[in-house]
């Protein structure tokens, strides 16, 4: 089966076809010809991810799943949110910067709990359908380990004691909130 996976994102990209496997072949924004700066306006994670499923079907004609991603922490009233890939600076990805901030507003809170959570859009024909997938955890004082990308050096899964980071990619990628996510989307493509 071949479906567009709205991003550009080369992490992202290999992450969703190491899970996926080789049932899917799963094309980027760019395979399709697709440049376009997809606003991401809504203000919440499920309308952001239809924003840019519906978009690639409307101007491109593939079946398409976007993703959005955010970082929930408990002490910051669920921020960074939907902001969480900008949410040191409102126009730019920062992932060093982002990191920063967070530890800094964190410092000193004694409630370090904080979840993501991936939600998927899928816009399949004229049918929308939404996958979540949520990994509990905590934020670390510190940055730790070297694998992965964004807060994966200060976001440790509940129970593990290590931050993604740590853990490494291929381990990260078989329990992650993304992951989660995709193996729903997974289902229901293999079911219809």
């Amino acid at each position: 089966m071949e479906i567009v996976f709205a991003t550009n994102n080369a992490h992202k990209l290999s992450e969703i076809r190491a899970i996926l496997g080789e049932d899917f072949r799963i094309l980027s924004l760019a395979d399709i010809g697709c440049h376009d700066d997809i606003p991401e306006t809504a203000d919440t994670l499920e309308g952001n991810a239809l924003i840019k499923a519906r978009w690639v079907k409307e101007r491109y004609g593939f079946d398409c799943f976007a993703d959005d991603t955010g970082l929930e922490v408990a002490a910051l009233g669920g921020r960074p949110g939907v902001h969480t890939a900008r949410y040191a600076f409102p126009d730019r990805h920062d992932p060093v910067a982002n990191t920063r901030k967070l530890l800094a507003e964190l410092d000193g809170q004694a409630d370090r709990s904080a979840r993501f959570r991936t939600v998927i859009a899928l816009v399949q024909g004229t049918d929308e359908t939404l996958f979540e997938g949520i990994v509990d955890g905590r934020i670390a004082p510190e940055e730790r380990g070297t694998e992965g990308f964004g807060y994966d050096p200060v976001f440790e899964p509940e129970g593990l004691g290590l931050t993604f980071a740590e853990l490494g990619v291929e381990t990260k990628n078989s329990m992650s909130h993304r992951a989660r996510a995709v193996k729903r989307l997974a289902e229901y493509l293999r079911q219809h």
